[in-house]
């Protein structure tokens, strides 16, 4: 294993602080875009419909490290008509993947719970897809007061 040198360790630093002066961030943050663009892979080219989705969030998280988060979907849980994923997403977070949760007509409920970490004020996307191949989906703004991941 190589050492790293004083001399080289300024340098990086040196070059890292540069990149920022020109705007060049090693973190990327997602966009109202970004997450729409992964809605739309997930739905697989169908426009998802609003509706059938429930999402209980805190309207205000005081600390975005970890924000209590219940996702259902009204839909029959039968063995021909089911849901079968659910994508949820946050669109101001550096990466606008928050969990993608899989259910089977075994689950009884497309149901979850879960806590999650928010960067700052934002909205929680969900989409819902069934195995008859609708889509679903809502959203719902949480103000953030303490910053999660990244703040």
């Amino acid at each position: 294993m190589q050492q790293l040198s004083r001399r080289s360790a300024l340098a990086l630093g040196a070059a890292g602080a540069a990149l920022s002066l020109i705007g060049i961030s090693s973190t990327a943050q997602a966009t109202p875009e970004s997450a729409a663009a992964d809605v739309a892979k997930f739905a697989g080219g169908k426009t998802p419909v609003a509706g059938k989705i429930s999402i209980e969030l805190p309207e205000i998280a005081e600390n975005g490290n970890t924000v209590p988060l219940t996702i259902s979907v009204d839909a029959p849980m039968t063995d021909d008509d089911y849901v079968t994923d659910v994508l949820v997403l946050a669109d101001g977070n550096p990466n606008p993947g928050v969990a993608t949760f899989h259910f089977t007509p075994l689950s009884g409920k497309a149901e979850a719970s879960t806590r999650i970490r928010l960067a700052a004020t934002q909205n929680i996307v969900v989409t819902a897809k069934t195995s008859k191949g609708a889509v679903y989906t809502a959203s719902k703004l949480v103000k953030v007061t303490i910053g999660g991941c990244g703040g």
